[in-house]
């Protein structure tokens, strides 16, 4: 019997910074996510972070806090309860922090005589920090707790023609008819050290500009360049024109260098230089968020208006849009009625 986990990043049980503190405590000692060795991870983390940030945190949570609980939790449930009413396939939710987790979302496929599982990470582009400890989890949660479970995982969409249509007509859907000077494209940023850690080639991500437009095998992996490949798609789709849009690199954390440019000196620029009037969309995310809801609608806002900038339009994430449920429910159901089950079905 065929089944399919969803996984998305997680979030806070609630705004209380006990629940935000034992979050961040789960996702920032995932080595995935902070790849030092344990021991400075740990002194980092528990003898620093968490000492300081989750009050911080907390109060970013406040801000963007839905009556029926966190904004991420609650679009990625609407999208799976829409997809179970376009597919017979069975559908679990899980969150790679917090809860649902995964071994629960396991478990549920598990008690209902699932035995192969389509793994879909609700991450359009690929990185350590996201899709790989995902994938890591989850094996090892099957191989401990769910031998007789088979896997087969869609990878990363950011260049599949039905994820970068959906993309391009929620962002058309925008600024159509909007008086825009510049459409910025933000990622959520990695250090560069992971960009060059998931170089299966170990020499062709030099991050010099160059090394994400020319071809290697190291793109299946490559974050950076699965970024700027979106950023291309969709304004070729859209014919955007050059010069009215860029690509950036958002949340930052740490002294390390991070990719850039920053999302939040790209903005600051942006309206120094004269922009008026710019939208801005978060192509990272599936499923908007705190770093989408909090940092960009509201803190890239205020960056934007107190440098001389005026409207400033923030495009949602994809969410539960009907075209994107449709998308996904179709690549489930590709996927099931396979014979031999193919990892290529997204």
């Amino acid at each position: 019997m065929k089944g399919v986990l969803m996984v998305n990043l997680g979030s806070p049980k609630s705004t209380d910074p006990k629940d935000v503190k034992r979050y961040l405590g789960e996702f920032l000692m995932d080595e995935r996510v902070i790849d030092l060795p344990y021991i400075l991870r740990a002194i980092l983390v528990k003898g620093i972070i968490l000492n300081t940030r989750p009050k911080q945190s907390a109060k970013a949570y406040k801000k963007i806090w839905w009556d029926e609980g966190s904004p991420l939790i609650v679009l990625s449930e609407r999208l799976q309860e829409k997809i179970d009413s376009f597919t017979q396939v069975p559908i679990a939710l899980a969150m790679r922090y917090g809860e649902p987790s995964i071994h629960q979302g396991l478990k549920e496929l598990h008690d209902k005589g699932v035995d192969e599982v389509l793994l879909l990470p609700l991450y359009p582009q690929f990185a350590m920090a996201t899709t790989e400890t995902i994938l890591v989890l989850a094996e090892e949660l099957r191989d401990e707790f769910f031998p007789n479970i088979n896997f087969t995982v869609v990878p990363p969409f950011y260049n599949h023609p039905d994820y970068v249509n959906v993309l391009s007509a929620s962002i058309y859907e925008k600024i159509k008819g909007l008086d825009y000077d510049h459409l910025l494209f933000s990622y959520h940023g990695v250090p560069e050290r992971h960009i060059r850690k998931s170089d299966v080639t170990k020499s062709h991500c030099k991050i010099d500009g160059s090394c994400c437009q020319t071809p290697s095998k190291a793109h299946q992996f490559c974050y950076r360049h699965q970024c700027y490949e979106t950023t291309r798609l969709v304004a070729q789709t859209l014919k955007l024109k050059e010069g009215t849009y860029s690509t950036s690199f958002q949340s930052r954390l740490g002294f390390d260098p991070w990719l850039k440019p920053y999302t939040d000196r790209t903005i600051e620029k942006l309206a120094l230089e004269g922009t008026k009037n710019m939208a801005i969309v978060t192509p990272a995310f599936v499923s908007d968020c705190l770093e989408t809801l909090e940092e960009i609608a509201m803190e890239g806002e205020e960056i934007f208006h107190e440098n001389g900038g005026e409207d400033f339009t923030c495009i949602p994430c994809l969410n539960d849009r009907q075209d994107w449920v449709k998308t996904l429910s179709r690549w489930i159901d590709e996927w099931a009625t396979q014979n031999q089950p193919n990892p290529q079905t997204a």
